[in-house]
């Protein structure tokens, strides 16, 4: 499994290649240890964050949002240039092509868990599939969180 996090001491993004007997996380910038807690893999899934308290992740592409929106907007930019010129056939070829690409983009690529608290993102974790997709309602529980603590909260 590997996790991308941010170190709670340095701040510094990290990216460690753990197994499921991981007991600590090291830093690869300011080498401060996260110790893991015990129950983090419950049966051979991940159950908890490995990098702060919380319980609650949920599963996401792992790809860029912004690929999937820059495919779509530069199909429609295109789109919008042969439309003007009246290449009806050629504008929707490039809107339908634009929007297969996305779609094939989407089940492709693999799927990551990601923490609602600290953002740590988690890949090639078995059991994934059991994890639930994105819920809005627990994202704003934990911006909210960490609005009154005055702390950054982690983008979805």
């Amino acid at each position: 499994m590997k996790i991308d996090y941010i170190c709670p001491k340095c701040e510094a993004p990290g990216r460690v290649a753990v197994d499921e007997n991981c007991e600590q996380l090291t830093c690869p910038h300011c080498q401060a240890e996260t110790r893991v807690p015990k129950d983090a893999i419950q049966d051979e899934r991940l159950s908890r964050c490995m990098v702060c308290p919380s319980r609650e992740l949920y599963v996401r592409k792992d790809f860029p949002q912004w690929l999937g929106v820059l495919i779509v907007a530069v199909g429609i930019g295109l789109s919008c240039v042969t439309w003007y010129y009246h290449q009806v056939i050629l504008t929707f070829v490039i809107l339908f092509g634009s929007a297969l690409l996305d779609m094939l983009l989407l089940l492709v690529v693999g799927n990551q868990l990601k923490c609602y608290r600290c953002g740590a993102e988690y890949r090639n974790v078995p059991g994934i599939d059991s994890h639930h997709p994105f819920d809005l309602e627990t994202h704003e529980r934990h911006r909210q969180q960490a609005a009154r603590l005055g702390k950054q909260p982690p983008s979805a």
